[in-house]
């Protein structure tokens, strides 16, 4: 959550709520929602970091509101993020975890993980599916996350075939 409300900051200064409404209208429905308490907190950890200051700014007929902007550190923590690929490796996957123990514990059947763990993928397909469908189409940074999301699936649901294969022909 840090980096894209520093990121958010770049275009100029802004207080937590709008920077929660820019967050979603950005990433649109199928991100997962940030919570404006989340948000704040986050506001708070950037400050004592450096990365932002705050000021608070008198309203007439509301409480002060603390409005954030990007310092020259958060900037430069920024830029650092930006220029850095991502390099998550899926290793440490719940799943595979629970796969490789089954048969040690007795408790649950392998392929009878992998058709539950189907049914999940399928059934998260088709609530992207739906998304992709009720999401405006002019946003295209929402659309592209659902197509990532929906192709990250199909790469999951060839891997839990392979995964069957390989262990039909084990037994």
């Amino acid at each position: 959550m840090r980096l894209p409300l520093l990121a958010l900051l770049a275009r100029g200064p802004a207080h937590g709520y709008e920077l929660k409404q820019g967050l979603e209208q950005l990433l649109g429905s199928a991100y997962p929602q940030p919570n404006v308490g989340q948000i704040y907190v986050t506001l708070g950890r950037l400050e004592k970091q450096g990365l932002i200051e705050g000021e608070d700014i008198e309203q007439s007929s509301r409480p002060n509101k603390k409005v954030y902007r990007l310092t020259a550190s958060g900037r430069t923590e920024l830029r650092t993020w930006f220029d850095s690929p991502e390099d998550e490796p899926r290793v440490r996957d719940d799943f595979f975890m629970k796969l490789a123990l089954a048969p040690q514990t007795g408790i649950a059947n392998q392929i009878a993980l992998i058709n539950k763990q189907r049914r999940q993928y399928l059934n998260s397909m088709r609530n992207l599916s739906k998304l992709a469908a009720e999401e405006d189409r002019a946003n295209r940074i929402a659309h592209l996350l659902i197509e990532g999301a929906m192709l990250h699936l199909q790469a999951d649901l060839d891997w839990l075939e392979r995964c069957q294969e390989e262990l039909e022909e084990l037994e």
